[in-house]
């Protein structure tokens, strides 16, 4: 290759257009940081439940709220989504699924059982919990 070249050295992310397979990639890192970061609600409802009865309401009325049952949703996608990618990624440690039809199709189903196990999680939280 000569000094003279307009082409890139290294592959970067003006070459390629983005694929499902490399956004799910990102998203499984996003989702990891999201539950780090979520987990200090539940920590924060913890908190507020060893720190006696207005401490808790208090909690209680933040995550009750619109705002705090987005969160949670969020959360939750986020932990379904982790899981499930996380079993994909257990499957090609042992050396399967690389092929890129198959690749893809995984990572299909794992958008369809994070939809699945979300909504499923939320309509049985809400039935059973009121």
């Amino acid at each position: 290759m000569t000094s003279n070249s307009k082409r890139p050295l290294s592959p970067h992310l003006q070459v390629y257009r983005p694929q499902l397979t490399s956004m799910l990639s990102i998203a499984h890192r996003l989702t990891g940081v999201a539950l780090a970061v979520g987990t200090l609600l539940l920590v924060y409802w913890l908190v507020s439940a060893a720190s006696g009865p207005e401490s808790y309401h208090a909690a209680q009325d933040f995550i009750g709220s619109f705002f705090g049952q987005l969160l949670l949703f969020g959360w939750s996608a986020a932990l379904f989504y982790h899981l499930c990618n996380g079993i994909r990624h257990l499957v090609w440690d042992a050396g399967y699924g690389y092929e890129l039809d198959v690749a893809y199709l995984s990572g299909k189903i794992v958008l369809g059982a994070t939809a699945v196990l979300t909504l499923l999680a939320w309509v049985l939280g809400y039935s059973i919990g009121g």
